[in-house]
């Protein structure tokens, strides 16, 4: 019987451990990871941060479900993966000797490289506890300034304007997301921060400084908050690459992550930027998986690639699943992001940056920024407010089904039916 220890709790680790149990369900599973139970992130920037969404509604499941499924829980932090004998050692003294080991330790956030970019108090978003300290600094009239502009800065620059905050984004991109959604349907996604009230600043960020709690610079319409918490009760001032400065009461850094590699690095499994793995999910040792953030695909001719999005996450856990269970590995096709922000549904899939562009208006705001290669090949798409669309693209993209830019163009033609 099959013992697999999953290290790390996010949607990757969940997802191995929840197909490993449908495919055998005598395997022993048992998931490490010092935050407890698996929960989802993307209601972290959104549902969750305004408070729609209750905390219990976050996790994938209660406790009872992974009692039912046989998937034991460890809230421990691993300190230690000893390689030969397969033992994975724990902060509370106790340790466990698997058949196999599946590294789910995702990404911490990255911090600037300048002087007061690791000051405390300054926000991050990356975990339930993180975001637990973000919506407590979303009260009306406290000005917030977002660093970075990408997907999780601009989805909590859309929650937090709409909760009464002053926001301030910056970011020295002109168009953020040029890479993953195009220049046309990022140029839109970017015009819509302006559009509903958030100042937008493209400069970098020079030096943080932190303020005493006293400071006049502050806002004297900010309520009294507790002192104990260093993130509400200074503020502080950035030094922009402009020569301009910005005071604000909170700071968010939202400038991607660091994979959480230490780990692996220290137990002699090959890095770089990340736990190198092959298409199996494997990494240098032959019974030592990874999945998700944590994770670099190895790629001849490169240092390799990362897809930091919900779905890529959750196909690894997949791909490992299949490994270890002896399976064939599945074959997901185009990868896929969305992004919800200002009342509108952002997505896009496959490869944005080669091929003619073929736009299609839908109205309303709602469009579609096709990629196609000369011979007839969907290359990629990203939309706004047209999911339809983009799952019917996904489907002639999967199949290697040919179109023409013509009825990529035209909004009377149903793209689903092309591919039947």
């Amino acid at each position: 019987m099959m013992h697999v220890a999953i290290v790390g709790g996010g949607l990757a680790g969940f997802s191995c451990a929840q197909e490993v149990r449908r495919g055998d369900p005598q395997a022993r599973i048992t998931i490490v990871d010092p935050q407890g139970a698996p929960y989802d992130r993307p209601p972290l920037s959104k549902e969750y941060l305004t408070g729609e969404m209750p905390r219990d509604k976050v996790f994938f499941h209660d406790e009872q479900w992974f009692a039912e499924q046989r998937i034991a829980l460890v809230t421990d932090a691993v300190t230690r993966l000893d390689l030969a004998g397969l033992t994975v050692e724990l902060d509370g003294g106790e340790s466990l000797t698997v058949d196999r080991v599946v590294l789910a330790t995702g990404g911490r956030a990255r911090q600037l490289p300048i002087r007061g970019g690791d000051l405390a108090g300054l926000l991050s978003l990356r975990t339930l506890d993180d975001a637990d300290r973000l919506r407590a600094a979303l009260v009306p009239g406290r000005r917030l300034a977002i660093v970075g502009a990408g997907l999780v800065g601009a989805e909590v620059a859309s929650t937090a304007v709409a909760s009464g905050v002053e926001v301030t984004l910056v970011d020295p991109v002109e168009t953020p997301l040029l890479a993953a959604a195009g220049a046309l349907v990022a140029g839109r996604l970017h015009a819509m921060h302006a559009a509903h009230g958030v100042r937008v600043i493209r400069a970098a960020i020079e030096r943080i400084e932190a303020l005493p709690p006293t400071s006049p610079s502050l806002d004297p319409r900010s309520p009294s908050l507790d002192p104990r918490s260093p993130s509400l009760s200074r503020g502080y001032r950035l030094r922009l690459s402009d020569g301009s400065t910005l005071a604000a009461d909170d700071v968010l850094l939202a400038v991607g992550l660091v994979p959480d590699d230490g780990l692996a690095r220290e137990a002699g499994l090959e890095c770089e930027d990340g736990i190198l793995v092959d298409r199996a999910q494997r990494t240098s040792h032959p019974h030592v998986l990874a999945v998700g953030d944590v994770t670099r695909r190895r790629a001849e001719g490169t240092s390799g690639i990362r897809h930091e999005h919900w779905e890529a996450a959750m196909r690894s856990g997949h791909t490992a699943a299949a490994a270890l269970l002896g399976t064939d590995l599945p074959n997901h096709g185009a990868s896929w992001w969305w992004s919800d922000r200002y009342g509108v549904h952002a997505e896009g899939l496959g490869d944005l940056g080669t091929g003619s562009s073929v736009v299609r208006e839908l109205g309303d705001g709602a469009v579609v920024d096709f990629r196609l290669a000369d011979e007839g090949r969907l290359l990629g798409a990203a939309a706004i407010d047209a999911p339809r669309v983009v799952r019917a693209a996904r489907r002639l993209m999967d199949a290697g089904i040919p179109v023409t830019a013509e009825d990529l163009a035209d909004p009377s033609v149903d793209l689903r039916k092309l591919g039947r």
